[in-house]
């Protein structure tokens, strides 16, 4: 067990929640099992490997937001397929071990599961490319308890160009059909998220926003200088909505590896917006390397720790774990 007796305290007050990790990615793909106890495949490796069922309960960890992951790659339709897949995934999953996992959307189902003992599962979309250019999509996805949708990935879309990747164009914006995305996906309860967006785009989003956005996976400009990191400003601007800026774990955009960077990074999102909007983003099973000390969900305790060590109020630090995005939650029925 990974923390001090402190730490795992605050965990029991506060459950954490976890705004990404793309483990359904490989459920899909090569059928991780959620239910097994797993060790990462390679040392130092992007192969996933992060999390499952018992390493976020020994983490302190009561409920995380599963990105749902497909890659374009060329191509513009059987994209919508494979998010269905990997819900599909989750499903099988909750089947074989009910008493464990469940599948949630509110705040209210939240605390229900932790009543009952459960790790509370919920649903993300990385990219509106997976849309296929179709609200009709949208409304299907949140029919099957989507939670979040990106707009944007690593490539431009019909709603929106990346921050970095394939199609960038820092001159444009959100277009006509991500402006009607991010109003029906309001109308639905879904939240928008702001991950890997170009500026312009998030700047759109968030002064047409008439509900909490989030960013659910980043690092700040402010803390590194790094292209997938986000300014002062655009950080004012999703707390100026009342949303949330999930810290990533990743060492490359941290700026450093070890507990201190992701410390960091959470200290200056309370300094420009305050204590209300900071949170979790890990980016688990996503692709990178997790910084040494958070290399699995078991050892988020850990950076309760490190936060304690800071000199953080404990109320605060309930808010990072979980208590901003359960109001998120609540301001986006």
């Amino acid at each position: 067990m990974h923390g001090s007796p402190e730490a795992r305290a605050l965990h029991e007050r506060f459950p954490a929640i976890d705004l990404h990790a793309d483990s359904l990615m490989w459920s899909r793909w090569v059928g991780y099992d959620l239910h097994a106890r797993h060790d990462p495949p390679l040392p130092f490796a992007a192969l996933g490997g992060h999390v499952d069922v018992p390493r976020l309960r020994e983490g302190g960890i009561g409920a995380q937001f599963f990105g749902l992951v497909s890659l374009p790659l060329g191509r513009t339709v059987g994209l919508a397929q494979v998010i269905d897949e990997q819900i599909d995934a989750l499903e099988s999953a909750i089947t074989q071990a009910p008493h464990r996992l469940a599948k949630v959307r509110t705040a209210a189902e939240i605390e229900a599961a932790r009543a009952r003992g459960q790790v509370a599962a919920l649903l993300g979309i990385e990219g509106g490319h997976a849309l296929e250019g179709s609200l009709a999509r949208l409304d299907h996805f949140a029919r099957r308890g989507v939670r979040y949708l990106g707009l944007c990935h690593f490539s431009a879309n019909e709603l929106s160009y990346p921050a970095y990747g394939t199609g960038r164009n820092d001159d444009e914006g959100l277009t006509r059909f991500g402006r009607e995305v991010v109003q029906r996906a309001e109308e639905l309860g879904v939240i928008v998220d702001l991950a890997h967006i170009n500026r312009r785009g998030l700047f759109d989003a968030c002064a047409m926003a008439t509900r909490p956005p989030i960013v659910s996976h980043t690092g700040v400009l402010g803390a590194f200088e790094h292209w997938r990191n986000i300014s002062d400003g655009e950080l004012r601007a999703v707390a100026d909505r009342g949303g949330v800026v999930g810290v990533i774990f990743c060492p490359k955009f941290l700026g450093g590896d070890g507990l201190e960077p992701v410390v960091k990074h959470l200290r200056h999102i309370i300094d420009v917006c305050g204590e209300d909007t900071p949170a979790l983003g890990s980016d688990w099973d996503g692709f990178i390397v997790p910084t040494r000390d958070l290399c699995d969900a078991s050892r988020l305790p850990l950076l309760t720790d490190a936060l304690l060590a800071a000199g953080m109020r404990e109320e605060t630090i309930g808010k990072i774990l979980r208590g901003n995005v359960m109001r998120v939650l609540g301001e986006v029925p």
